[in-house]
């Protein structure tokens, strides 16, 4: 919770904020976990101020409004907790199962709220416009990397996953040149490979993308694609960042589409002589 708290004592540093914000900004600090749930009009109610007093603190703190705002916030929130406490913050439900498709749809709605198409759009053109992407992620993280590289190599695109860390990582990052991608997934806890990874590859002049659940590497990324994450027990959910990589991979087919038709007709050809699917 300390982190949260500091967190946002750092992003209010420096910034002059009005009395009636100055109160909106000290619940934020105070009590992270209530706020990172409350509505506009909630936190407004709460601080006794209007809600174009929420939405312009968000903007002064560099927020397209207070539900960017909040999603960073719970974020982070979740990320300060230990994996056991994740499980007690979501202990009370009645139907886990019920539950994982309902948070995950609401997921999928901060989503829609919050991501900026013309973001997901210069993703793609990045990965197009390098010679070689690779992807890395960590544990269940790299599930959407998985996908991107396995269709963006159907589409013609050299798009590697690594997994490994260590000196297997360290070879797939030395093979990396000016203008090749790095595209990062990851939630919750960043490891600290994962980090080092991005640093290198900026080091090297290739443009890293970043797919996670707060803002930061902002002195190494091209892009941070920021995600809600928030599961139903102790792990996150990674539907809102397979949905980015939906719209990423969408993108990139339609970037040239008589290429990325002429892949996938050879890969079928090929699927077709090797026999690898029943046919219907």
């Amino acid at each position: 919770m300390q982190q949260v708290r500091s967190w946002v004592r750092e992003l209010a540093a420096g910034r002059t904020v009005g009395p009636a914000a100055a109160r909106v900004l000290e619940i934020i600090e105070v009590d992270p976990r209530h706020a990172s749930y409350a509505s506009t009009a909630e936190l407004a109610e709460r601080a006794d101020v209007n809600v174009a007093t929420v939405v312009r603190l968000a903007q002064q703190l560099g927020f397209r409004g207070w539900p960017a705002l909040r999603l960073e916030l719970r974020n982070r929130y979740l990320a300060s907790l230990s994996a056991n406490q994740l499980l007690t913050e979501h202990e009370a439900v009645d139907s886990p199962a019920a539950e994982a498709v309902r948070r995950d749809i609401a997921g999928l709605e901060s989503l829609a709220r919050s991501i900026d198409p013309a973001q997901i759009a210069r993703v793609a053109q990045l990965i197009a416009g390098a010679r070689r992407t690779l992807v890395v992620g960590s544990g269940s993280f790299a599930a959407p990397g998985l996908q991107l590289a396995h269709l963006g190599q159907t589409m013609g695109h050299d798009v590697r996953l690594q997994t490994q860390g260590g000196t297997a990582l360290i070879n797939e990052l030395r093979r990396l040149a000016a203008g090749d991608c790095l595209v990062v997934f990851n939630l919750w806890w960043l490891p600290r490979q994962i980090f080092d990874a991005a640093r290198v590859a900026s080091g090297r002049g290739a443009h890293v993308v970043v797919v996670t659940d707060r803002r930061g590497f902002a002195d190494i990324a091209t892009e941070v694609v920021v995600v809600p994450s928030e599961g139903v027990s102790l792990f996150p959910s990674l539907t809102p960042a397979i949905s980015v990589t939906h719209g990423v991979l969408a993108e990139l087919a339609r970037i040239d589409e008589p290429a990325t038709r002429r892949a996938v007709a050879e890969a079928e050809a090929l699927w077709r002589e090797f026999d690898l699917f029943e046919r219907p």
